[in-house]
């Protein structure tokens, strides 16, 4: 399965749009993330969420937030004026977790295994901003993780 998390800061505001037929909502944005050297600039990358997960992320999430992506990683094709195709890159979210607000908003925070995400233990390996910054946000923990549930004890298989 094709599945892919980054860390990322959100460049572009969300936009919302719905299909032509259904009138699904479709919400798309532009992140941008570290290279892999400190000399290698910026990639951004573009990041677009469907349904209910849209408008969470156009009513939630603005430019300048950073936020932790969970989803799908596509490569498109597109023809170019200039006559030759390029390839873009474009990542399908599937559940987006924030690293600077006042709480930690997710339409789908539980997993289906029953345990709860904590994206704020991921915020504590990003580097410190300085102290000069004129916003100062603050990263508050997630809730703590239920107790996961009891399963018997598989033995080995001798193979």
């Amino acid at each position: 399965m094709n599945n892919c998390i980054l860390m990322a800061e959100i460049i572009q505001e969300p936009q919302l749009r719905f299909t032509p037929d259904n009138q699904t909502p479709i919400a798309e944005m532009r992140v941008q993330f570290a290279g892999l050297r400190p000399e290698e600039p910026p990639v951004t990358l573009k990041v677009v969420g469907w349904g209910n997960l849209a408008q969470d992320i156009q009513a939630n999430y603005h430019v300048g937030d950073r936020v932790i992506l969970d989803g799908r990683l596509t490569m498109n094709t597109v023809e170019r004026p200039e006559g030759f195709k390029e390839k873009t890159a474009e990542m399908t979210v599937q559940k987006i977790y924030a690293l600077n607000g006042a709480e930690i908003t997710s339409s789908a925070i539980a997993s289906s295994a029953g345990t709860v995400a904590q994206p704020a233990a991921v915020a504590t390996t990003q580097t410190a901003k300085p102290a000069a910054t004129p916003k100062a946000k603050t990263v508050t923990k997630a809730p703590a993780a239920p107790a996961p549930i009891d399963q018997p004890e598989l033995d080995d298989i001798p193979f």
